[in-house]
């Protein structure tokens, strides 16, 4: 294999991985439903996707066989992650969770709070 591709496959496997930190910790750092859905569906699919490709890189550069689980979890991930945030997003409009007040923590709620008083 050549340091080339290597640099390619190394670079490939950088960004899924960045994305994947992005996807995560917007999961965890949003404040409303509808941004912490976004989050997790966009970057983290396409961070999948970026270490699926440099599996599937690596495998075909190295000779070996090449095993259909890298293209299986590629088609189930984009198949299943935008039908399932578009199911979940109907589900919270129908909940109407924009309208809701904030849970009690977040910074929402602490502004609300401190303009009361």
């Amino acid at each position: 294999m050549s340091w080339v591709f290597a640099i390619a496959l190394v670079l490939l496997l950088a960004a899924g991985c960045f994305f994947i930190v992005v996807g995560s910790l917007g999961l965890v750092k949003l404040s409303e439903f509808f941004k912490r859905l976004h989050a997790p569906t966009k970057a983290s699919t396409l961070g999948v996707g970026c270490v699926l490709a440099a599996s599937l890189g690596y495998h075909a550069l190295a000779g070996t066989d090449p095993q259909p689980r890298e293209l299986l979890i590629t088609a189930f991930l984009f198949i299943t992650a935008p039908i399932s945030a578009h199911l979940m997003a109907k589900a919270a409009l129908s909940l109407h969770m924009a309208e809701r007040p904030p849970q009690p923590g977040t910074d929402a709620a602490d502004d609300t709070s401190r303009e009361a008083s």
